[in-house]
């Protein structure tokens, strides 16, 4: 991701269940929750790190990104957390 650049995150109003699992799951806040529609919404587009979390956990996959450089995310791969536990 090139400085200065923001992270475009889409969240699907017609497959979004209302979950929260993405305002939970996000380190940085980037989702709030609509009362009213009952869908989560991006509040912080500007804050988004592009960890994907929101978009790997989503049970409906409703949560896109653009305009991010994409890296492995070791701390996905379960087999690899295993070995890395000991130097957490």
């Amino acid at each position: 991701m090139s400085t200065g650049s923001t992270v475009e995150i889409t969240v699907h109003e017609q497959a979004c269940r209302g979950c929260e699992m993405c305002v939970d799951i996000c380190p940085t806040k980037v989702f709030t929750f609509d009362e009213e529609k009952r869908l989560c919404t991006v509040g912080h587009a500007e804050d988004c790190i592009a960890c994907l979390s929101c978009a790997f956990i989503c049970p409906s996959g409703a949560i896109t990104h653009a305009n991010y450089h994409q890296v492995k995310n070791f701390y996905r791969d379960l087999e690899f957390s295993k070995r890395m536990g000991k130097f957490l």
